[in-house]
């Protein structure tokens, strides 16, 4: 088996030198019992933020390569100083670049893919006894031209890199110590989970679980990557998120997200004739602009009606759009509701277990919670609810299906 470990830090954990100090200290117990480790390394703190706002000051529209080129710095200098610790503990640790280590990207700024990784240069690192140190978010592009990978890339970095060394698994430390049932914010006796499928993961991931982004888990998912989620300030076991052939008992619900920040939007009164719908969404699409819940009904004099949500921050891009489109119609209102939550069910157990949806929405209606929009996946059941009953749903729906903690 792979003595190879990529573990990665976020900025939470390496947040001042304190605690970029205890993070060594950690990194030094794995290296005292042989594992070669690249250790991927997040901006300390709000760095990134920071440097979001610096440039601000400057320009009102930067281009993004300059944006790529100065969020860059953020990571340099963490992984610069978790070298320094790692010398003061007496451990080999050399900090590198994305660059350095030969992560290639297109050349989407801001928002770039990797496309491959050359790993020549962390295999002799390794070999050589050393702790590699990588900065995480970053790569550069065939033009030497230096990249970001958008929200979540330093978990994408980590994940890849673990799959192109072949890695026993990939380590994500945060500030949380696994992946709950729900928010343990909203809801005080969720608890954690042992073990995850990658498609529960990534479900969780798209309502809003901020524990991992999805692109990370579509690459572990991919390249089947173990990912282990754990504190970096306890020495807790996390969770594993794993195929969903190494679970041994699979529960009907996994988790149970909450989403407070989505729209609905109306497009009422619209000609009911094909073609329709698919300009609607086109449009959208264009805009870059995602839509979750999706229903429509048709009335009595050939005009249909479309509902979706869609994330508050995108309302007056998609109205705007969309008035366009009624416009050209000749025909067609449109109309918004930001008063919404989405409160979800994800578990591959849905699967195999009938009465599932039944349950969600006798557990709401028994309490007397309207559903306005309902929408399913094989592994997941999302209801429209208002959102001043969004954390009473939760704490029911999570009650409901059995994952309360017990006392």
């Amino acid at each position: 088996m792979s003595k190879i470990l990529v573990q990665k830090f976020g900025g939470t954990s390496v947040g001042d030198p304190e605690r970029i100090k205890r993070v060594a200290n950690r990194i030094k117990s794995y290296y005292e019992k042989g594992y070669q480790l690249v250790v991927v390394v997040s901006a300390m703190g709000h760095t990134t933020d920071e440097l979001v706002d610096l440039a601000g000051k400057i320009s009102q529209n930067p281009p993004k390569r300059e944006m790529d080129m100065l969020l860059s710095t953020g990571e340099q200098v963490s992984i610069a100083l978790l070298a320094m610790a790692l010398h003061e503990v007496q451990v080999p640790a050399k900090s590198f670049t994305g660059a350095q280590v030969n992560i290639l990207t297109d050349s989407n700024h801001s928002n770039a893919r990797i496309e491959a990784i050359d790993t020549k240069r962390l295999t002799a690192e390794l070999d050589n006894k050393q702790v590699c140190i990588v900065a995480g978010f970053q790569g550069v592009d065939e033009n030497q031209n230096i990249t970001t990978l958008g929200r979540g890339g330093s978990d994408t970095t980590a994940v890849a890199l673990a799959a192109a060394l072949k890695a026993k698994e990939c380590e994500i430390y945060t500030d949380v110590d696994g992946v709950y049932t729900t928010d343990p914010n909203k809801v005080e006796r969720a608890r954690k989970l042992n073990q995850i499928s990658y498609d529960e993961m990534l479900e969780l991931a798209s309502l809003g679980a901020g524990v991992l982004h999805s692109r990370s888990v579509e690459f572990a998912k991919k390249y089947g990557v173990v990912i282990h989620v754990k504190s970096s300030f306890n020495y807790n076991e996390g969770t594993k998120v794993v195929s969903e052939n190494e679970i041994m008992e699979k529960i009907t619900v996994t988790g149970v997200t909450l989403k407070s920040d989505d729209a609905r939007m109306t497009v009422a009164d619209i000609p009911d004739k094909p073609g329709i719908a698919a300009e609607i969404f086109l449009a959208l699409a264009e805009k870059k602009i995602n839509i979750d819940v999706i229903v429509q009904s048709t009335g009595r004099d050939k005009t249909n009606t479309i509902a979706f949500t869609l994330p508050v921050a995108s309302i007056a891009e998609a109205k705007a759009t969309l008035e366009g489109l009624t416009k050209k119609w000749g025909a067609g209102s449109v109309s918004t509701d930001d008063s919404i939550a989405i409160v979800s069910a994800v578990g591959v157990g849905m699967k195999s277990h009938t009465g599932v949806a039944a349950s969600m929405f006798k557990a709401l209606a028994d309490n007397n919670i309207n559903i306005e929009m309902i929408s399913t996946s094989e592994i997941k059941i999302s209801c429209v609810i208002a959102k001043d009953r969004g954390k009473d749903a939760l704490r029911l729906v999570h009650t409901v299906f059995g994952l309360d903690k017990s006392n």
